[in-house]
């Protein structure tokens, strides 16, 4: 299933070529076809993740995966950004040919778990672990794309064209940094503190181009925030979290309701954007970062998916080492120290053994006389 997946994906990107000769028609089928290229698979393929990994060690995973990403999406952008669009199609056509040949060669060995059965999407809906982490999600998302449009022209019209796209460009960076570190932190401290410090974040960010007016300062704050929020989520929330909540179960469905709503709000900057203008910005961002922090009254309430015994048992494991170096230096000093008195011992001996000059003479003169 991965491997035609795969193969879809090269096809798909070999059709871009034709965009521009093609008819409305042809390109509305193009983008149907490109749609299902990433679509049909994409569960599968974070199925496949959370199957190769254990709870222990998929958020770590995950953002070395994630962080990835982040460069080599601003590697490309930059490599092939200048060339052609025949080109430029091309050389994404022969990055997807890459992954095609090479994931086959690494899935050798792979040994694919049989997991139980996934129950129905309305059973998974109805299941109060998921609904408290599928609400902030879908608000996520749909605050996130609405906002783009506004954002695009509020920072456009300081600084010029394209700023804004620049900026996005630039987040890369920040994923490709932050993905790793919120990774290993939600491996250790749990998903649920990552995912509640993404979305803080993300009202902290709205929230401060509210109050302050958009400058070169609140565009670097924006750049940061905004890329560790991606960051943490992409690792966290989009790869692990579903995984986690799947279990020993089938795991398609659960991401793909994780996935759908951050796919389908993808339209939502094509329907905002002829109207961007008319908003007030001030309104906007301020109700963005309202419902975002609203957003994180039930990750509150949610579950913790880091199942508590492997946390107490990493918790006991650090205790362990902490007592066996304190146990160790302890151990060290005492030897100093025995060996401090023992030497401090020997040399009033010798001391005491040692003879004095009237001794020496006196010693002498009996060995000569007698």
């Amino acid at each position: 299933m991965l491997n035609l997946w795969l193969l879809m994906g090269i096809v798909a990107t070999f059709f871009l070529i034709t965009i521009s000769t093609n008819g409305l028609t042809a390109n509305a089928l193009l983008a149907i076809f490109l749609g299902a290229s990433i679509g049909v698979g994409l569960p599968s393929c974070l199925s496949y993740f959370a199957d190769s990994t254990t709870v222990e060690n998929r958020g770590l995973i995950g953002g070395i995966i994630w962080s990835g990403v982040g460069f080599v999406v601003l590697a490309l952008a930059f490599l092939i950004g200048p060339l052609p669009q025949w080109e430029t199609v091309v050389a994404l056509a022969l990055w997807r040919l890459l992954g095609t040949v090479g994931f086959p060669i690494l899935n050798r060995g792979h040994v694919q778990p049989a997991p139980q059965k996934s129950p129905k999407y309305l059973e998974i809906v109805r299941k109060r672990e998921i609904l408290l982490y599928w609400f902030p999600w879908v608000m996520f998302a749909l605050i996130n794309f609405a906002e783009t449009p506004i954002l695009d022209i509020a920072f456009n019209s300081v600084f010029g064209p394209n700023f804004f796209e620049f900026l996005q460009l630039a987040e890369f960076a920040f994923i490709g940094i932050f993905a790793i570190m919120g990774g290993a932190i939600a491996d250790k401290e749990g998903r649920k503190k990552v995912v509640i410090a993404g979305f803080i974040m993300l009202g902290i960010e709205y929230a401060m181009i509210t109050v302050f007016s958009i400058s070169l300062i609140t565009g670097f704050l924006f750049l940061t925030l905004d890329g560790i929020t991606w960051g943490l989520l992409f690792s966290v929330f989009f790869t692990v979290l579903w995984g986690d909540l799947g279990e020993n179960r089938e795991k398609e469905k659960y991401y793909t309701l994780g996935g759908l709503p951050y796919l389908l709000a993808g339209f939502l900057p094509i329907l905002i954007r002829p109207y961007a203008e008319g908003f007030s910005t001030g309104t906007a961002f301020s109700l963005a970062s309202f419902f975002l922090f609203l957003a994180v009254i039930p990750l509150m309430y949610a579950p913790e998916t880091l199942p508590e015994k492997t946390m107490k048992d990493r918790d006991l494991k650090s205790y362990l080492e902490k007592a066996q170096k304190l146990v160790q230096k302890k151990t060290e000093k005492n030897e100093k120290r025995d060996m401090e008195k023992t030497k401090k011992e020997n040399e009033e001996a010798n001391e005491e053994t040692q003879e004095s000059p009237e001794d020496e003479e006196a010693r002498k003169l009996a060995e000569k006389y007698y």
